[in-house]
């Protein structure tokens, strides 16, 4: 954790949602890194604007 900033996701929420509605775990190991990779980044270009 960082002050200010966006590190990651907690993967243990993510994969426990995507079980929940019906994802196959093929698709979570292929998808949840890279979603969460740009999610992250544009969160901290969202901060960066707003208090910049």
């Amino acid at each position: 954790m960082l002050p200010g900033a966006v590190v990651g996701w907690d993967m243990s929420a993510a994969l426990a949602l995507c079980t929940a509605l019906g994802v196959p775990p093929l698709a979570m190991a292929e998808l949840l890194p890279v979603i969460e990779a740009v999610m992250v980044t544009k969160l901290n270009e969202q901060m960066d604007h707003s208090h910049g």
